[in-house]
């Protein structure tokens, strides 16, 4: 289970997209956990997974998920689906535009939202709610297009959900385990919640200016569950150096967000990471995004920290941490930090829409 790292743990990329210079970056040496061998594995086999998880949540927030129950066909029709999104003309794509403070719909490289820097990026995001309806997200779509697009798009991202649901279930025991507290906890605390799921296209860049699609940040979830095409354009920051995220197509990388290291007590980070666009040709990456209950008190299980230790961050609703990023906010490396100085103020202002 333990991660490998490529090339003597370096590889050259180009610096900045710059085709004249050039540096060498390494590969994060993150743990790969089979899910099947935590499950089914003896007492010292959990450990072992356990002790690979903790260390790398606690130095930079990143791991990755094998033998995951994840049907390989499904996700290769979900990545199929993004084309026939993004295939659409600019004026049909546009009907479901996402609007401010809401999470489903898309966004454009012609959107006002992206600035110069960041142009070659299209995202479509779904809601997904654990007690909602079976065909919700079907129903989403064929509303917001209608027979502009496929009804077999709507039927491949239930069926996506649904796995990151029964996924999200078995990762948050690992997280559960590795922090020592009842392996039940957080699969209970998020099983009236749900996820957003993000189609992401990042199309191929050679200016030097433009190689970053998505700037330093950590999400503002509890966790992501994310899947690379088969491009790695993932770097995560540890030690102030930026490490590429190990691609492997029958992976699934698991990365801690802001809310979950409030509900750790710090103990775990949030993830810094960035998204590099390429300058060869397009890559995809299907993003899941793990959100407790907008009505859910963010609040670390009492068994994380003792009696002497002092709480580092106050109680707080996960609907006010939604709405102060999607509305106040674009997420940083300081978000966290920002959002605990805003919340005091938040009664006074009005919230997103769809959490």
């Amino acid at each position: 289970m333990a991660a490998t790292t490529h090339e003597n743990g370096v590889k050259p990329v180009e610096a900045n997209g710059n085709s004249t210079t050039t540096e060498t970056k390494e590969y994060l040496n993150e743990p790969f956990i089979d899910l099947v061998e935590f499950m089914n594995g003896d007492d010292a086999t959990r450990a072992r997974a356990c002790e690979l998880v903790r260390d790398a949540c606690i130095k930079h927030g990143l791991f990755q998920v094998t033998n995951h129950g994840v049907d390989p066909v499904l996700i290769r029709e979900a990545y199929e689906e993004i084309d026939s999104i993004f295939g659409m003309p600019k004026e049909l794509k546009m009907i479901a535009a996402r609007k401010r403070g809401a999470v489903k719909g898309y966004l454009g490289t012609y959107d006002e939202k992206f600035s110069s820097t960041v142009p070659f990026k299209e995202i479509y995001s779904l809601h997904y709610s654990n007690v909602g309806s079976n065909t919700q997200v079907i129903d989403h779509l064929k509303t917001a297009y209608g027979e502009h697009l496929p009804e077999r798009t709507g039927k491949v991202y239930e069926r996506y959900v649904e796995a990151m649901t029964e996924l999200t279930k078995v990762v948050m025991k690992v997280i559960a385990m590795s922090l020592g507290v009842d392996r039940s906890h957080f699969r209970e605390y998020f099983k009236d919640g749900g996820g957003i799921l993000r189609c992401s296209l990042y199309r191929p860049c050679d200016n030097s200016n433009l190689s970053i699609a998505k700037g330093p940040h950590s999400d503002p979830v509890c966790i992501t569950i994310l899947h690379q095409d088969q491009d790695a354009g993932l770097e995560v920051l540890m030690d102030n150096k930026w490490l590429v995220c190990q691609r492997r197509p029958e992976a699934f990388v698991v990365n801690l967000g802001d809310t979950f290291q409030a509900l750790s007590n710090g103990k775990y980070r949030g993830c810094i990471h960035r998204a590099m666009v390429l300058k060869e040709h397009e890559r995809r990456s299907l993003a899941y995004f793990v959100v407790p209950n907008r009505d859910k008190t963010v609040k670390p299980p009492e068994l994380i920290f003792g009696e002497k230790e002092e709480r580092k961050y106050p109680d707080f609703q996960w609907r006010d941490m939604f709405t102060f990023t999607q509305i106040y906010y674009t997420a940083d490396t300081e978000t966290l930090n920002r959002f605990l100085e805003w919340l005091p103020s938040k009664d006074s202002v009005p919230t997103a829409e769809d959490a």
